[in-house]
C-alpha cells in the first residue's frame, strides 16, 4: 500500500446489487484508495444467491452468510451494520464503501462520518435520497454496468466530475434519460470556488459539486464520450471556459 493512500473497507449488500456491476465496481473503488477488507452479506444458504459463488471467488470477496430469522426481515443488514461498527472502532480505516440501494444504511453512513471517516455509497438509481445524501459521495451502479474505466490519476481535461479521469475502454457512455443538467448548482459551485477574477478551477468546481450534492456524477450528463466541460462550453450565454497550461478554468458570465 502506498504511503498516505486511503485505506478502505468495502461492505456489499448482496440483496441490493447485481453481478453485472462487477468488475467495474472495483475499478471505481480503486480510484478512491486501497481496499483492505471486502465482505458481502446475504443469505447464501438460499438457492437464489448461488449465482454469487463465481463472483466471490474471482474477486476474493469474503461472504458473510446470515439466514433470515423471520420472513420478510433482512437479518444480513443487521450483520453488515454490526461489522461496520466493529471495523470502525479498530481505527484502521480511512473510509468505507457501502454497496446497497437500501435506506436502512443511512444511519450507518452518518455515524461513520461523525468519526471523521469518508463514506462512499454505490447503489441503483432507486436508492432513497436520504442514503445518497448521507454519503460523502454516491455513485449510481447503472453507470458502472454500462462503462468500464481504468484506475488513473485525476486530470483536468474531463472535469468537473466525482472521481478521476472518465476515459472509456472503447465503450460509449450512456446518455441518461430525463437527466437535466443542474445549471443552478454548477453556478453556485463556481461562485464558491472562484478567485477575484471570477474564474474557478474546473477540478475544484467538481469537488464542490460533490460536496453539495453527493450523487452528482458528470457521467449522468455527458453526451457520448465528450468531456463534461464541453457541455459548459456549449452554454456560451452562461459560462466562459479557458485553458491555462493543462488546467481548465470556468467563469460565470454576467
Amino acid at each position: 500500500m502506498k504511503k498516505n493512500e486511503t485505506k478502505l473497507a468495502v461492505l456489499i449488500d448482496a440483496e441490493n446489487i447485481t453481478e453485472k456491476a462487477f468488475p467495474d465496481l472495483f475499478l471505481e473503488i480503486a480510484k478512491i484508495g486501497e481496499v483492505a477488507v471486502k465482505r458481502i452479506y446475504g443469505d447464501f444458504t438460499s438457492s437464489a444467491n448461488a449465482r454469487w459463488k463465481n463472483i466471490l471467488n474471482k474477486y476474493a470477496i469474503k461472504p458473510i452468510s446470515q439466514f433470515a430469522y423471520t420472513q420478510g426481515k433482512n437479518a444480513s443488514d443487521c450483520v453488515l451494520i454490526i461489522d461496520a461498527m466493529d471495523l470502525l472502532h479498530t481505527q484502521r480505516f480511512d473510509g468505507f464503501c457501502i454497496v446497497s440501494s437500501d435506506s436502512d444504511f443511512t444511519g450507518l453512513a452518518m455515524r461513520i462520518r461523525e468519526e471523521g471517516l469518508k463514506v462512499f455509497g454505490f447503489g441503483a438509481k432507486k436508492t432513497p435520497e436520504s442514503f445518497r445524501n448521507a454519503c460523502n459521495q454516491f455513485t449510481f451502479i447503472e453507470l458502472l454496468e454500462k462503462t468500464a474505466t481504468p484506475a488513473t490519476n485525476t486530470t483536468a481535461a474531463d472535469v468537473p466530475t466525482t472521481t478521476s479521469s472518465r476515459q472509456t475502454q472503447g465503450k460509449t457512455l450512456p446518455q441518461t434519460v430525463n437527466e437535466s443538467i443542474p445549471y443552478d448548482l454548477i453556478k453556485k459551485a463556481i461562485e464558491i470556488s472562484c478567485d477575484e477574477t471570477g474564474f474557478a478551477s474546473a477540478s475544484v468546481v467538481g469537488s464542490e459539486l460533490v460536496r453539495m450534492k453527493p450523487d452528482f456524477d458528470a457521467r449522468l450528463y455527458k453526451k457520448g464520450n465528450a468531456p463534461f466541460i464541453t457541455i459548459l462550453r456549449e452554454k456560451t450565454d452562461m459560462f466562459e471556459v479557458k485553458k491555462k497550461g493543462t488546467n481548465l478554468f470556468v467563469k460565470l458570465k454576467s
